[in-house]
């Protein structure tokens, strides 16, 4: 081996090493894990035990219902409003864009159990400013985190609260590197700012707008932090447990690795089948 190929593995080794311990190596083993009966020990081989019962139990079906749920509800308004902030970011009649950018990305840098205790406040029954507004217009008090339906449109909100601002910056950064001279030959054929912006804009912006329905089906497959903090780990009742608290449940409170892991490569396979899906239907819709 060459002395320049051996630097080059030297100065990668320590990267690769902690890559297969902390890569590599977990995704192997929880996939030998998903086989396991691990609730005794000895653990033993019993995918009954483990595949088998995510067709059986009503609470992988529940949390896969509310998962879906958030996923087909929460993120096309994500996406549609990060379309919207982004035309508006990228105006040049705009006064302190850097600042207004940096304000809507915000949320993103912001702790999770910050906002969640924020939100909590706020939705608060009794003295939530949410509350407040909503009876000052006539409208009775709503128990945001004691009805289902009402814990369910907490959670959206609160998701997209957290993330539209992430996404408007991609779609900012697509905006950008549409030519000018495109708009310019609009302007001169008298396209009015309406139909640029849905035959030149959204057009163009078409794979910027996948890549985030990609990213956002994947954070959503995965969503954790907002029904754990928000509404009491999943509450009222299971009404907004998601698969990945479901995952959590099974392997740090239950201690049931083995079924535990077999939920996670579910959510990895449905992930990859819905994120495969949207780029067939892209790619369909430019042929």
């Amino acid at each position: 081996m060459r002395l320049h190929t051996k630097t080059a593995y030297g100065f990668i080794g320590p990267y690769l090493l902690i890559f297969v311990a902390f890569w590599a190596w977990p995704i192997i083993y929880s996939f030998y894990l998903s086989f396991l009966s691990t609730r005794r020990a000895p653990w033993s081989f019993n995918p009954t035990m483990t595949w088998g019962r995510l067709t059986q139990d009503p609470a992988f079906y529940n949390a896969l219902k509310n998962t879906l749920t958030i996923l087909a509800i929460q993120v096309p308004i994500m996406i549609a409003l990060a379309c919207i902030l982004a035309v508006l970011l990228n105006s040049s009649l705009l006064r302190a864009r850097g600042i207004m950018r940096f304000a809507f990305f915000a949320p993103v840098v912001i702790g999770e159990a910050a906002y969640a205790a924020v939100f909590r406040l706020m939705f608060n029954a009794e003295f939530g400013i949410v509350n407040k507004a909503l009876g000052s217009i006539g409208i009775g008090k709503i128990d945001w985190f004691a009805n289902p339906t009402a814990a369910m449109a907490l959670i959206i909100l609160a998701v997209t609260w957290r993330w539209v601002g992430y996404n408007a910056i991609i779609i900012l950064a697509g905006l950008q590197s549409i030519p000018k001279d495109v708009y310019e030959a609009a302007i001169l054929d008298a396209v009015t700012p309406r139909q640029q912006f849905l035959y030149i804009t959204l057009p163009l912006l078409k794979p910027v707008i996948v890549f985030c329905l990609v990213l956002s089906t994947i954070g959503s497959m995965q969503l954790f932090a907002e029904p754990f903090l928000i509404t009491n780990v999943g509450g009222p009742g299971g009404a907004t447990e998601t698969l990945g608290l479901l995952l959590y449940k099974q392997a740090f409170l239950n201690l049931n690795f083995g079924y535990a892991s077999a939920i996670a490569y579910t959510i990895a396979a449905l992930a990859l089948i819905i994120s495969a899906l949207n780029l067939w239907v892209s790619r369909g819709d430019d042929a």
